[in-house]
């Protein structure tokens, strides 16, 4: 007897951070197979490198220390709605209330980033 399930699907199965990187030519899957070898320090580092020679090697007076924390919840929740079927899902995932994770989304637009914007 076989059980006719339906897949839990959600407005974040569509999401793919690979994807969209992808699609605006921000990434190939050579360059992702070189940042894999790299740990997120090193990630880290060497963006804030390339960031600084904009500026000659400085970058005095930009609020990298404060806004550390702000740059991270961006990103773990990019990956977080890309990696998850839901946004339940993506809250437990966090280990965060739905309502908390829904007020960080809106704060950081997340899912305004993965809309096409044609």
């Amino acid at each position: 007897m076989t059980w006719n399930k339906k897949k839990p699907r959600g407005k974040n199965t569509r999401y793919s951070l690979i994807k969209k990187l992808r699609e605006e030519e921000k990434s190939t899957e050579a360059f992702e197979i070189m940042l894999n070898n790299l740990s997120l320090e090193e990630i880290i580092g060497l963006k804030l490198e390339l960031a600084s020679k904009v500026f000659g090697g400085k970058s005095y007076g930009l609020p990298i220390w404060k806004s550390m924390k702000e740059i991270v919840q961006d990103a773990v929740l990019k990956y977080t709605l890309s990696a998850c079927k839901s946004k339940r899902e993506a809250a437990r995932f966090l280990g965060i209330r739905q309502q908390n994770f829904n007020k960080l989304i809106k704060k950081y637009k997340t899912e305004n980033f993965f809309e096409n914007n044609d």
